[in-house]
């Protein structure tokens, strides 16, 4: 009977009407179910705070935040999940947060027949004062949604009072194994509009915009240092080809190539296409009541299209772009913009400048803005399709849970966010590789701190493996060298009242980190004066560690990268050896915090540090081995056997490793005991104590670490008594520490304890993105309370590691 039926050319054709007619766009359909969610502007009951104890300088904006924009090196600023811009990081190493309004979105519409439109500002805020009083502030709360995926999120608004639904989706190009978009300084924004009504709509989107050259000086975290003299602004438009875009250019008074960090260009920018109609207001007085803007965009969506320009003698000045066109019921349409811009000095503290990854691509003249906005116009849809594809399998992986797929994008941001430079000295070899580094917080602003991105810089090996090996190649040309320079040693310092002294770097030691933006980083290492690393027993270790994780995960094919690091590897592990001071293969912790719990007193042979020895000289050995050192490979692999038979004899409880052999603390039970094992597993090394220890240990871990502190809703606590108790005579021992809980995960993963694993792993995610309100700056640590130390921390990237427990199969 079916046969027959399709057989006649009538039903055939009603049947594609009704099997095949063309799927309805909603202006939502791009975002996926697993991206972190909150209404528009809600607040939050109960956030946390940092901890009260912490010094009044120690960073806490809140919990309005949102996703950042911004490629690698080229600066970042962030729009709250309210909607208006808060968060400056163009200066590298620099921190500001202070919402500027005049930066902000506004939407007009109106459905035919209707007498007037309605016109909104998108931020569910409003400026102090008279200043752009004109404006509708104040968009309502919860008329939406805002959805972070990094390096995406979208703000979808549905307000009853816009008759068409729009959804404005964000981002930058950060895309893997890419290194020349994921450097742009740009920032693109696409609006998703659909009319799911029966009336035409016009809908008319405006971005408005303060010049801002002049504004990144200093290291105060506010704007107070922001110049405006020789200021303008001025409108581009180019109405030919198919790039045709029109927008405006924030410039400034110059002779010549720029010579500052805080000069250059911004720009914004729409394209020109069939059915838009793009108007401009080149500049308005942001402290004004902004009428010039708001009285005719609030009319009918159109902006007065004034040219008007002039030179600030130091009043601040603003420009806006409005974009209109027309929705026929059930039509959809993606509308793209962007803010661009060109800064292309980086200058730290002790005056050495360097040029932005960017410039490369572009110029270095900071005069390339408009160049660059063009090229992220043409490309939008390219880029976001591209960035969908890489997270697919991740997003669409249903055998993980929802919360944790978002998650990890989400915690990418700090390798665009966090104080991070990319780039090469100004007047250095062009060709020779750029430097790459983000730094530990900006709490702690040191550049690549080495015993945090231990666990910090796993997604970097995986998505981009030429910067990390880089950095790598960085820390194995300081280890040779002697810093013999004096400076103070300050915890011990306060624990002996007098002057205590450390040497900057010692030969053989890996450095800490590679310093700090207010002196001279990549030249003037190790600034770290907390404690004297040169005695730290993790830091050899792991520098080790990551060298053969970044051979093993790049394919073990790059013998030349292990060439170049051998030599350093080599001195590394001696120099450890010194500290071997009962002959049993294992150096020994001295008494003091030396290793990357930094407060936390440990003595004679220890889990952690004794570990991470036992991995690297594995990891040395195979080194060797790929080098054909058998003479070195025999070596690591007798000091292995024997480390180890001292390791286990020492150390294992007959349930756990115990924290060390000779501190108060040495019955305690550390989360990150098996720190050496979770490498060593994901590197392919293979088990370094048996794997029925390891399992013991995680379950023991799980019992107690886990289940023990806050109901187990709040990850892993450092450090807990044997019997289960909280341990209070410490603060770092009865913190929870946020990527040291992701690495157990992952290591819980590696042996079988799935559940475990995604149990422990969701107390940070719910601490962080459901009830303290730490999305886009998870911090460091929290204690029981849930008040935190070091937001904008560089950890927590170690969530990657729960997709690396094992070597990539190749």
């Amino acid at each position: 009977m079916k046969v027959s039926v399709f057989s006649t050319g009538s039903v055939l054709a009603c049947a594609a009407l009704i099997f095949f007619r063309a799927p309805v766009v909603r202006a939502d359909d791009g975002i996926p179910s697993v991206a972190w969610k909150r209404p528009l502007g809600a607040p939050l009951s109960n956030p946390g705070t940092k901890k009260a104890e912490l010094p009044a300088g120690h960073i806490d904006d809140g919990y309005w935040q949102g996703a950042p924009v911004g490629g690698f090196g080229a600066g970042t600023f962030s729009r709250t999940y309210r909607g208006d811009f808060a968060r400056w990081h163009l200066q590298s190493g620099v921190h500001r947060y202070q919402t500027v309004f005049a930066d902000s979105f506004a939407m007009f519409q109106q459905a035919d027949g209707e007498a007037t439109g309605f016109a909104q500002v998108l931020t569910s805020a409003h400026p102090k004062g008279n200043a752009l009083s004109s404006w509708n502030w104040d968009y309502p709360v919860g008329a939406g949604d805002y959805y972070a995926l990094y390096p995406k999120a979208w703000y979808d608004y549905r307000s009853e009072k816009f008759p068409a639904h729009v959804v404005l989706e964000q981002f930058s190009p950060i895309l893997p194994n890419n290194y020349k978009e994921t450097a742009y300084p740009v920032a693109v924004y696409r609006w998703h509009a659909e009319n799911p009504s029966k009336r035409r709509v016009t809908i008319s989107v405006l971005l408005s915009w303060e010049n801002m050259i002049g504004w990144f000086r200093g290291c105060d975290r506010g704007f107070s240092g922001a110049i405006n003299e020789g200021n303008f602004n001025r409108v581009v438009q180019e109405s030919n080809g198919p790039d045709a875009a029109e927008g405006i250019v924030f410039d400034r008074n110059q002779i010549g190539p720029i010579q500052s960090a805080w000069d250059g260009q911004f720009a914004i920018a729409a394209a020109e296409a069939p059915g838009l109609e793009i108007s401009y207001q080149a500049t308005f007085d942001p402290e004004g009541d902004g009428k010039a803007v708001w009285e005719p965009f609030a009319k009918d969506g159109r902006l007065a299209n004034s040219g008007k320009s002039w030179t600030s003698s130091g009043e601040p000045l603003a420009g806006a772009i409005a974009v209109r066109f027309t929705l026929q019921p059930g039509e959809n349409r993606i509308i793209p913009m962007v803010i661009a811009w060109d800064l292309p000095i980086v200058e730290f503290g002790a005056g050495r400048k360097w040029l932005r990854r960017y410039t490369d691509f572009f110029g270095a003249d900071g005069k390339n803005v408009w160049a660059i906005a063009k090229d992220a116009l043409k490309n939008a849809s390219a880029w976001s399709s591209a960035i969908d594809a890489w997270q697919a399998p991740y997003v669409n992986d249903a055998s993980k849970p929802d919360w944790y797929r978002g998650m990890l994008f989400n915690e990418l941001y700090v390798f665009a966010d966090a104080g991070a430079f990319w780039g090469r000295q100004l007047g250095s070899d062009p060709k020779a590789r750029p430097i790459y580094s983000f730094m530990e917080c900006y709490d702690y602003p040191y550049y690549e701190t080495l015993d945090v991105r231990f666990y910090g810089s796993m997604a970097l090996v995986k998505f981009w493996p030429q910067i990390d090996k880089d950095v790598m190649r960085a820390f194995a040309d300081t280890v040779p060298r002697d810093y013999p320079e004096k400076m103070a040693w300050i915890w011990k310092s306060r624990q002996t009242n007098s002057d205590v002294f450390r040497v900057r770097k010692a030969r053989g030691a890996v450095p800490h980190d590679l310093g700090v933006p207010r002196e001279d980083p990549f030249v003037q290492i190790n600034q770290f004066s907390w404690q004297d690393t040169n005695g730290w027993k993790d830091l050899n270790t792991k520098f080790v560690l990551m060298i053969y994780r970044d051979f093993v995960f790049t394919g073990k094919e790059d013998r030349e990268f292990l060439r170049y690091t051998w030599p350093a590897v080599q001195e590394a592990l001696q120099y450890l050896r010194k500290y071997d001071l009962d002959g049993d293969g294992i150096p020994e912790n001295e008494g003091y915090p030396d290793q990357t719990y930094d407060t936390w007193l440990v003595k004679g042979e220890s889990a952690y540090s004794g570990g991470l020895w036992l991995a690297a000289l594995r990891a040395g050995e195979e080194i060797a081995r790929q080098l054909r050192d058998s003479e070195k490979a025999a070596e690591y692999h007798a000091l292995f056997t024997k480390s180890q038979a001292s390791y286990i004899r020492k150390l294992w409880t007959g349930e756990y490793f115990r924290y060390d052999t000779q501190s108060e603390y040495r019955d305690s039970v550390q989360a990150d005991q098996l720190a050496g094992q979770w490498y060593a597993g994901l590197s392919g090394l293979g088990d370094i104590v048996p794997s029925s220890m390891q399992v013991s240990a995680l379950k023991k871990i799980y019992a107690l670490n886990v289940l023990k502190f806050a109901g187990g809703e709040m990850g892993a606590v450092n450090g807990i008594a044997a019997d289960g108790t909280i341990i209070t005579s410490n603060e770092q021992v009865q913190e929870v520490w946020t990527g040291t809980t992701f690495g157990l995960a992952a290591l819980m993963l590696a042996d079988g304890l799935s559940d475990e694993a995604f149990h422990t792993a969701r107390g940070i995610f719910h601490t962080s993105y459901e009830s303290k309100g730490y999305w886009f700056r998870t911090p460091e640590a929290w204690d029981i309370s849930g008040n935190y130390r070091a937001s904008m921390y560089m950890r927590p990237a170690a969530i990657w590691a729960m997709e690396m427990t094992h070597p990539p199969a190749h």
